[in-house]
């Protein structure tokens, strides 16, 4: 069992019973999932849901967007793990667990059938219901399982994009921003920013640099350059972290991945990779980037939209997906 539900599950044992009157606040991370079902079901398709909802991301390793964690509904550390924030239940409508949080199901489902359900045994919860009939319920669950991927990985992004706007846009930047230099990104409030030359600079390191910073630079050429490989684009954002970051930074090109993007006005090609301190600083650093490269004929520009992470020892995943709603809310007028 992972380490921080063990922790959470000693809190919760510390905790006291609540009050009849009251429905407990619900433990634990948006991107841990307790999963629950019949033993011998979890025996046949454990390694096919650790596959299905913990796909990996590239970080500075691989990292889970989700980590899952079984509990057999019939001991008794369900009476404290029912109360998690993010529950996967397995199982028929003779089943305890399902018979209860259908009750509280947004949406009527007939087996089998997904549906999810709401503050089911606490406040703030989510129980994704995955309702089976009594035969073939391996062969079932398994046909389900992308989906619960695609439903819970679209919610969790919805999460992670609503936290990040919890201070607000900085609307007035957008309009700074499109007489200034015409293009603009969306920020939240609490971003600083700055410009020099044509570089410009937005950077959130709260609570403290030392923990956590996200950085989004645009700069642009123009006219547009002819013919830019993946060595002319990383070359110029060495350039721009060289002389614009507070410190410099190295790509790791041994862990590079590469994708066209964007549309017929805006085309775009991504990388995504690994920056390191240079070795002349005193103290090791690094983290993941992902550098757009974007060209706006209407304007005669390539502009090279850098956004790049620092978090030691923090999952990184809802960081990337706060950084990549920077990335898509870029725009350039003519």
């Amino acid at each position: 069992m992972p380490r921080k539900i063990l922790l959470t599950l000693a809190l919760l044992a510390t905790a006291g019973a609540p009050s009849c009157s009251t429905r407990p606040t619900a433990y634990g991370d948006a991107n841990s999932i307790i999963a629950v079902m019949h033993p011998d079901l979890w025996e046949q398709l454990s390694e096919e849901v650790y596959d299905a909802l913990e796909p990996t991301i590239q970080t500075v390793r691989n990292e889970k967007t989700f980590t899952v964690t079984y509990q057999d509904p019939e001991t008794p550390e369900w009476g404290m793990l029912q109360r998690f924030r993010q529950l996967l239940l397995v199982g028929t409508e003779d089943d305890p667990w399902i018979a209860q949080a259908l009750e509280y199901a947004r949406k009527e489902i007939s087996a089998p059938g997904i549906t999810q359900a709401y503050d089911v045994w606490s406040r703030g919860q989510q129980a994704t219901i995955v309702l089976l009939s009594d035969g073939a319920a391996a062969e079932e669950l398994r046909s389900f399982l992308p989906a619960v991927n695609d439903l819970l990985d679209s919610q969790f992004r919805e999460y992670a994009r609503n936290r990040m706007f919890m201070s607000g846009i900085d609307s007035a930047l957008v309009d700074t921003l499109a007489m200034q230099a015409r293009f603009s990104v969306l920020v939240p409030d609490v971003y600083r920013w700055s410009a020099q030359d044509s570089v410009y600079v937005f950077r959130n390191d709260n609570p403290d640099p030392a923990e956590l910073i996200r950085q989004v630079a645009v700069t642009w050429r123009s006219p547009i350059p002819e013919g830019m490989s993946r060595t002319d684009v990383l070359a110029w954002r060495d350039q721009v972290a060289n002389g614009y970051y507070n410190q410099g930074q190295m790509v790791d090109t041994t862990a590079l991945f590469e994708e066209a993007g964007g549309d017929t006005e805006r085309p775009s090609n991504q990388i995504q990779g690994i920056w390191k301190n240079p070795p002349d600083l005193p103290w090791p650093a690094a983290g993941p980037f992902i550098t757009r490269v974007v060209t706006c004929p209407g304007q005669d520009r390539m502009y090279l939209v850098d956004a790049w992470l620092y978090a030691p020892g923090k999952e990184k995943y809802e960081y990337m997906i706060q950084l990549e709603t920077i990335l898509d809310s870029f725009r350039c007028y003519r």
